[in-house]
């Protein structure tokens, strides 16, 4: 423990583990999954933007959505570009201990609603990247692919058990 954990003892033990790491998520996908939430709120921002450019009551709508779906993926998953709010950290902390199916759910519903909304190419383009996010979440809380050499052992298993049970039951009605 280094002196600032014995200090405060309380605040070690209260310290967040991330779930990412749990669920087996390499840096390289975890780093893919941020990089497509800032491009994606990047793409809802400009949007958004474009979208409120309008006289439509519901484009206006779906543009301030797509700009607030802008701004939460930016907190969540890149509060160094938040530094002027005092709650951004705390914030991103949360977001990491969400489980990736969690993050999944959530940035695809929150990607759903403005083409809903307002079904138009300006919220269709805005909203893919941030869609995209979620997929990319939601694969990851999947898993990995096994190797084909544990399934070729799995399929030999399954046939060797088949053929007892086949065998068994010709014996038993002989």
């Amino acid at each position: 423990m280094s002196s600032q954990d014995e200090q405060f003892p309380a605040a070690a033990a209260a310290a967040p583990e991330p779930a990412a790491a749990d669920e087996g998520m390499t840096w390289w996908y975890r780093w893919l999954c941020r990089i497509a939430g800032v491009i994606g709120g990047m793409s809802c921002a400009f949007a958004g933007l474009w979208n409120c450019v309008t006289i439509n009551p519901l484009n206006i709508a779906a543009g301030v959505w797509m700009m607030l779906n802008a701004f939460v993926l930016f907190l969540c998953e890149a509060p160094f570009c938040c530094q002027f709010i005092e709650f951004a950290n705390a914030v991103a902390a949360r977001a990491d201990r969400l489980r990736a199916w969690q993050k999944a759910a959530f940035y695809c519903g929150m990607a759903v609603f403005p083409v809903m909304l307002s079904l138009t190419l300006t919220t269709l383009l805005g909203n893919a990247i941030a869609f995209a996010t979620g997929v990319l979440y939601g694969l990851s809380a999947l898993g990995k692919k096994g190797d084909a050499i544990s399934y070729a052992r799995i399929h030999q298993q399954q046939k060797q058990m088949d053929e007892e049970k086949l065998t068994g039951s010709l014996e038993g009605q002989a």
